[in-house]
């Protein structure tokens, strides 16, 4: 297997997921901030221009959340996946909910703070996206307050993804209040084959 990544980004996911399943792969550094992920070779690996992107043989898969998924089900004896029809649901509801109520305001406020050119910066939509952030994120806090894994009694890639959000949350300053998140957080990134945080994966872009 062939992981096309970049350090903070949710190649995160992908690298904790493969990590977790104690499976060997090359990893692809993708150097966004050089625009490798804009140059001909890549986009013929991938024509939307992003990381993650995994390779497994001929088959070749981007999303975060997909790769994941494909990668549990490829070793479901592994078990980071349920087995149960019920608890599917609630897994695939988690993944889902990680994407959209949580991940999208996050991306709205990293557009708006970092990524567009300052012309097209909106600062009203960051605050509009904290609250969009902070009234999904009160339902997890809640949700991880009688829960240690997000589904079940053992770790699954939900666990991956929904960690790796929040941790991004945690980032820009939207975790204050929620203190059974943060504990979550913690306790995942302390997995011994965890990924390395979004923190210590930004500065080691910093240069000497």
């Amino acid at each position: 297997m062939k992981l096309y990544e970049f350090g903070p980004t949710r190649s995160i996911r992908v690298r904790w997921t493969l990590q977790e399943l104690g499976l060997d792969f090359e990893a692809v550094t993708v150097n966004l901030v050089k625009g490798a992920h804009r140059e001909p070779a890549f986009l013929t690996i991938n024509p939307a221009g992003k990381v993650p992107v995994l390779a497994d043989g001929d088959l070749v898969i981007s999303e975060s959340v997909a790769i994941v998924l494909y990668l549990a089900e490829k070793y479901a004896d592994r078990g980071l996946t349920p087995t149960s029809l019920a608890a599917k649901g609630r897994f695939y509801q988690w993944l889902l909910f990680a994407a959209t109520e949580l991940e999208q305001p996050l991306w709205r406020i990293s557009r708006h703070t970092a990524l567009y050119p300052e012309p097209l910066r909106l600062p009203a939509d960051i605050e509009l996206a904290r609250e969009d952030f902070l009234s999904m994120g009160r339902i997890t806090e809640v949700h991880l307050r009688d829960h240690q894994y997000v589904v079940g009694n053992a770790v699954t890639i939900a666990d991956f993804v929904l960690a790796y959000t929040l941790d991004w949350a945690g980032e820009v300053g939207l975790l204050e209040d929620f203190p059974a998140c943060r504990t979550y957080v913690e306790r995942m990134y302390a997995r011994p084959r965890a990924a390395t945080r979004i923190g210590p994966a930004l500065a080691s872009l910093a240069p000497d």
